[in-house]
């Protein structure tokens, strides 16, 4: 792998969760790591757990469905650290769990504007970047999912964003060939992040019963993101998946 001592990272959805995890394991392999989210005390969270590698984190509160904000985003990374190796396109947000007949075109929207729409303008951004930046090129890692292969049940707007992500994920990978951008996705199945919570109480199944499912601890995740990120550019992983060994994806249908 390449030397990680001054790569430049951004995080999306950094204040919790799998961002967190993987910012503060970035942070903690020698990576320079920009924490997007919306959340200024959130990403501060984050960037005081770091401790000594703190100094090396940059928070930039951001809204990733705003295009103002995430240009102002990637105008202080480059303000900053001067360029962007690598971005974790992670930010992401659920619907409620409600008959396709009732879910209301607001959330709809607000699912697709930060799931989709978010990760192609920070994917469009960092592109911008990396094409013109020297020495150029870089990798886009998308957050895709499980749902990204097969939907769950009252969960008609995160399937259909996680499906389009595998899409966003091809194009920018054909689109970035020339220009030395590699782009990857990593689908992650039922991590133990808040996200998840309900997979210990049980979650209603295709066959309309409710069952507890199997989860993963998140340092799984983290190492998977360090992996990608540390391969050289002449080197790509379209799509892995990780997963809890027992969670009812193969045949969950």
């Amino acid at each position: 792998m390449e030397t990680k001592t001054g790569r430049v990272v951004v995080v999306t959805g950094a204040g919790s969760g799998i961002g967190r995890a993987c910012a503060l394991g970035l942070l903690a392999a020698g990576y320079r790591v920009a924490l997007a989210g919306r959340k200024a005390e959130a990403l501060a969270a984050t960037a005081s757990e770091a401790g000594a590698a703190a100094g090396r984190a940059l928070v930039v509160p951001t809204d990733v469905t705003d295009p103002a904000a995430v240009n102002a985003l990637f105008a202080r990374v480059r303000e900053a650290f001067g360029r962007v190796d690598v971005l974790f396109n992670n930010a992401g947000v659920n619907a409620p769990s409600v008959a396709l007949e009732d879910l209301a075109v607001d959330e709809w929207r607000r699912v697709i504007d930060t799931n989709l729409t978010g990760a192609f303008l920070c994917a469009q951004a960092a592109y911008r970047m990396m094409k013109f930046q020297t020495p150029r090129g870089g990798r886009i890692i998308n957050n895709g999912s499980i749902s990204a292969h097969v939907p769950r049940p009252n969960a008609i707007a995160y399937g259909a964003t996680k499906h389009a992500i595998t899409g966003l994920t091809k194009s920018l990978s054909l689109d970035g060939r020339a220009f030395d951008i590699a782009c990857g996705q990593i689908d992650i199945g039922n991590t133990d992040s808040s996200m998840a919570a309900g997979m210990r109480k049980g979650v209603l199944q295709a066959n309309g019963t409710v069952a507890v499912e199997a989860v993963f601890e998140l340092r799984h995740v983290v190492d998977a993101v360090l992996y990608l990120a540390g391969l050289p550019l002449g080197v790509n992983v379209p799509t892995m998946t990780v997963m809890a060994t027992q969670m009812p994806y193969v045949g969950r249908g």
